[in-house]
């Protein structure tokens, strides 16, 4: 076959995920000739849908953080401004195992900014929200002096063993599928420690970084469903698309197309190599080369796919994320309309009879679904798998019809209404088998050593959630930065 020269304007692409389209569009935008590779048949990664019962809907990511603009400013850039919508307001609740309760307002991870507010009293105890409250009393360095540290270990050092389990424990679970003693906090809360030492204590670096997220969140407050001055309740800092998150995949496709960027669904990258003139990336049909690449698969895929070409990075493969099982039942039952639990529930580990790690009431949570769906119609997503304290993948319900059951059981007890087989009018199971990015302890500095090795072999750029930290915000702004970069 030969070698092949890369053309100077050539950009390659591996990846049709978010971070991958995005990387894309950036390097098209700046004048190069762009072809993207994806293994399989759709775009978008973990932005994706399904149809159920004449409705579509998210079969991934259904929202994004708020704690900056970068989402929303990729929206407006694709048209999509007035499609940004606000949850209803109500919040979420938290299961725990002696009972339900509503998650008191939080800012991160479920870390209470002030351990007194009635309802983290009520989640607490007296005694918890005084242990919580020694924080303000302890030296900033408490939690903040070793290199890296967990977030179970840093909140558990400052405000105690019950805020981590009735509070964070059941957040973590909920967003990042892990046990918080195996998450590095610099990487799913960043800036967090540093405020601590800015502001001497934890509740106090919460309290800053709720106030710099309402200072720069969609709306001043309104994308978060909040007054302006008022604290949003929890699992309310977040906003979506009408008509779901998948509608921001399928104009970012459409514009990458206008801009006649080479889209190659169904073709896996095999081997990547370095040569004088660039890069090539060997397919099951052809020999592709470009001067620049960029690589937007999950961490232990990109390791696997540039180890050859970039040696340094030889066998330091990131940990795989946990397998996530997602069941979404449309039923009918009018005494959801109530909306009994607000938006939906996280569930505290140990609840007992429990399976789910969280359950989203999405016609309760977004009105253009609500009105979609119906009357006495409601869309239920309920979430199984993470990763357990001691690294390992939590059992749990595997098969489909095992996995069905399973939220048949727990959608009643979460949300104390009758759901039954007799109220499904569809249902589905979709699988996400290490799509969620793991950020174990120590991963920040791992990502951070790959990402310096391969951006020293010159003109190539690796993103995703694996090195951006989990959430469409946080990946959207990495990209952004990381293409501006390879571009300079």
């Amino acid at each position: 076959m030969g070698t092949l020269a890369a053309q100077p304007g050539a950009a390659l692409v591996i990846g049709g995920g978010i971070s991958g389209l995005l990387a894309a569009r950036e390097l098209s935008a700046a004048g190069h000739a762009v072809t993207v590779l994806e293994a399989g048949g759709s775009w978008g990664g973990c932005i994706g849908s399904h149809t159920l019962a004449g409705l579509t809907l998210d079969s991934g990511a259904e929202s994004f953080a708020t704690r900056s603009d970068a989402v929303a400013t990729l929206a407006a850039e694709l048209g999509l401004a007035g499609e940004i919508v606000a949850p209803r307001p109500g919040g979420a609740w938290v299961q725990l195992p002696d009972g339900p309760r509503e998650l008191p307002k939080t800012g991160v991870l479920g870390i209470p900014a002030n351990p007194w507010d009635p309802e983290v009293r009520r989640s607490l105890g007296l005694l918890g929200s005084l242990r919580a409250s020694l924080d303000r009393f302890l030296p900033a360095s408490v939690g903040t002096s070793t290199p890296v540290t967990s977030v179970s270990a840093l909140v558990r050092a400052r405000m105690g063993a019950r805020v981590l389990e009735r509070m964070v424990a059941p957040v973590v679970g909920g967003v990042h599928s892990a046990d918080p003693g195996l998450l590095d906090v610099d990487m799913v809360a960043p800036g967090l420690r540093a405020g601590i030492r800015d502001h001497g204590s934890l509740a106090a670096a919460v309290s800053a970084q709720r106030r710099a997220r309402a200072g720069t969140s969609t709306g001043s407050g309104a994308a978060s469903g909040s007054a302006p001055g008022r604290p949003a309740k929890a699992g309310s800092a977040v906003a979506g698309l009408a008509g779901g998150m998948h509608t921001l995949v399928t104009a970012l496709v459409a514009d990458l197309r206008g801009r006649g960027v080479v889209l190659l669904p169904n073709t896996a990258a095999g081997s990547v190599t370095r040569n004088p003139s660039g890069w090539q990336v060997t397919t099951p049909g052809q020999t592709l080369a470009a001067a620049l690449l960029v690589v937007a698969v999950d961490g232990p895929a990109a390791v696997g796919l540039l180890e050859n070409a970039v040696p340094a990075i030889a066998g330091k493969q990131p940990a795989s994320g946990p397998d996530v099982k997602l069941v979404t039942l449309v039923v009918d039952e009018a005494g959801l309309d109530a909306r009994p639990r607000g938006t939906g529930v996280l569930v505290a580990p140990g609840t007992p009879g429990i399976e789910a790690k969280a359950l989203t009431h999405a016609t309760g949570k977004w009105d253009w679904l609500d009105a979609a769906a119906g009357p006495g119609r409601h869309v239920l997503r309920l979430s199984y798998g993470k990763v357990d304290g001691a690294g390992g993948q939590q059992a749990g319900p595997e098969t489909d019809g095992d996995l069905l059951a399973a939220a048949l059981r727990d959608a009643p007890a979460l949300l104390a209404q009758a759901v039954g087989p007799d109220h499904v009018v569809a249902w589905d199971v979709v699988r996400w088998r290490g799509a969620l990015p793991f950020a174990a302890v120590g991963h920040k500095a791992r990502v951070a050593d790959i990402r310096a090795a391969c951006t020293a072999a010159g003109n190539l750029a690796v993103v995703g959630g694996w090195v951006a930290g989990n959430g469409l915000a946080a990946v959207v702004s990495d990209t952004r930065e990381q293409a501006r970069i390879l571009i300079s």
